[in-house]
């Protein structure tokens, strides 16, 4: 049996506010609202489906892309002028890293959830 994830809920405080963001950054789009929820579907077909929520904790997301695409997100996240860190718990900022023979680094978004792009998977 095939076991696949099909979506995933993503507390905040603005579900439209943070689906365009993640959106804008990724090169995605921010679906129509369905209920609740704001999607963002990704290459594979997974969505993460935005929700508002009262209190949460940060989550952590990782998106694989291709070099090509790494350029373009991390131009964006540039021409934002965001911070972004090379490792998770944000001690190496304004770099990038090179793990696994990949690039990768680390952002917030407004909502302080800590997503990760990456071009190389982890072993």
């Amino acid at each position: 049996m095939a076991v696949d994830l099909n979506h995933t809920i993503v507390p905040c405080r603005d579900p439209k506010a943070s689906a365009e963001f993640l959106a804008a950054i990724l090169g995605l789009q921010a679906g129509k609202q369905r209920g609740p929820f704001i999607p963002v579907e990704t290459a594979n077909g997974v969505t993460l489906d935005y929700m508002e929520a009262g209190q949460f904790r940060p989550i952590h997301y990782c998106f694989i892309v291709s070099d090509p695409e790494f350029d373009e997100i991390f131009a964006r996240i540039e021409e934002r002028g965001l911070d972004y860190w090379a490792d998770p718990a944000h001690r190496e900022h304004g770099t990038i890293n090179h793990l696994y023979g990949g690039r990768g680094f680390y952002f917030d978004d407004p909502n302080g959830h800590n997503m990760e792009v990456i071009t190389a998977p982890y072993a």
